[in-house]
């Protein structure tokens, strides 16, 4: 990223910390991925059962790796062989987890967190079940208000995961969410995070990077 636009997401990022901590959720700024496991590392406990929801930046960041260390009881929905079914136990276990891992779609000025998913697993854990919600997300991310979080996943989350999946979905060839009815859409459920009543439960980790979609 081009250093005067660093300089300014930077700006940003504080003040979203900022108001994420008046919703009580707790925000965290690191300058680039390579600092995102040792924080990671600070909010979970050894012996911890975690559960991460579908995220590019995970892996981006080596958070997936860092979680298959053996310190952690990971249930790892990304291991080989594992079957649709299987797949959907994971999920359900997220709503027993000790740690939910995952990233969000945007995040706005106002510390407000939007996400949209396709099975609503991520948008489910995020509101509730998990004892603790860790949502690391680049400073990419960002977006003025809630219509702009709304916005972006149509211009670019939806059809960039579209084209990442590889299903044959409308935006795939329009470039932008139309709003299609096919069977493997991938905007379904939709979730918006503003406050917190357990100021423990929910961590921000804000990324000086462009990171995921």
């Amino acid at each position: 990223m081009e250093q005067n636009v660093l300089e300014v997401r930077k700006i940003q990022a504080e003040r979203v910390i900022k108001a994420l901590e008046r919703n009580q959720i707790h925000g965290y700024y690191v300058s680039d991925r390579s600092q995102v496991v040792d924080q990671v590392r600070e909010l979970l406990k050894e012996g911890d059962q975690v559960v991460v929801g579908g995220s590019q930046t995970l892996f981006a960041t080596g958070v997936i790796d860092h979680l298959r260390c053996g310190r952690y009881r990971f249930h790892d929905r990304y291991q080989p062989g594992l079957s649709p079914k299987e797949i959907q136990e994971v999920h359900r276990k997220a709503f027993y987890a000790d740690a939910y891992l995952c990233s969000c779609n945007a995040i706005t000025l106002n510390g407000e967190i939007y996400n949209v998913d396709g099975n609503g697993n991520r948008v489910a854990a995020i509101g509730f079940g998990p004892e603790r919600v860790i949502i690391i997300a680049g400073v990419n991310k960002i977006v003025r208000d809630l219509e702009a979080a709304a916005e972006r996943v149509r211009l670019i989350a939806a059809p960039a995961n579209v084209r990442r999946f590889q299903t044959d979905n409308p935006c795939l060839n329009h470039g932008l969410c139309v709003h299609c009815r096919e069977k493997s859409r991938i905007c379904c459920s939709y979730g918006i995070i503003n406050f917190q009543r357990d100021p423990e439960r929910m961590h921000v980790i804000l990324v000086g990077e462009e990171l995921g979609y």
